[in-house]
């Protein structure tokens, strides 16, 4: 629970905070854009660890849990394995690709012309990558509210100490 807990919450406070803040305070959107990707890829690799930790605990309680557990359980999977590959895509082929465009368009892609191929890609992929991340938040809140529940599934397989 807290590798998804730690995922979800750091992209809330990526997309309510840090974004935000980074583009109203700097001096410069370029600025602001390497302060924001810089964040965003470190908040993926956090995704990627915690999800593949999540996953392997979720699924050793899986196979413990009975069969009504395991429902929930697979949801929880489910999600977490989407959020997983969305986040891999992000952090190794969207992200690079928009780095790319900001050196073709001479660095700071604020400056290039609407129409330079370069900035037209990079906000095209940029947009793309606001509603990867914003779908991936979603997935984590439906991970997030079924953990909320688990205490009430019938038999979940918890270990027991004693």
């Amino acid at each position: 629970m807290l590798a998804m807990v730690a995922w979800v919450g750091g992209l809330i406070f990526f997309a309510f905070v840090v974004a935000p803040v980074a583009f109203e305070r700097l001096a410069s959107a370029h600025e602001a854009g390497l302060v924001v990707g810089g964040t965003l890829r470190i908040l993926h690799w956090i995704g990627i660890i915690g999800g593949v930790v999540f996953c392997l605990s979720t699924g050793i309680l899986w196979l413990r849990a009975e069969v009504p557990a395991r429902a929930g359980f697979a949801v929880e999977m489910a999600l977490t394995i989407v959020m997983l590959a969305i986040t891999a895509y992000s952090q190794f082929s969207i992200l690079p690709a928009m780095e790319v465009d900001r050196v073709q368009a001479g660095g700071q892609i604020e400056v290039a012309a609407m129409t330079d191929p370069a900035r037209q890609d990079f906000e095209r992929l940029h947009s793309l990558s606001e509603r990867l991340e914003g779908f991936v938040l979603l997935c984590g809140l439906g991970v997030v509210l079924f953990l909320t529940r688990e205490s009430q599934w019938p038999e979940t397989g918890k270990i027991k100490l004693i």
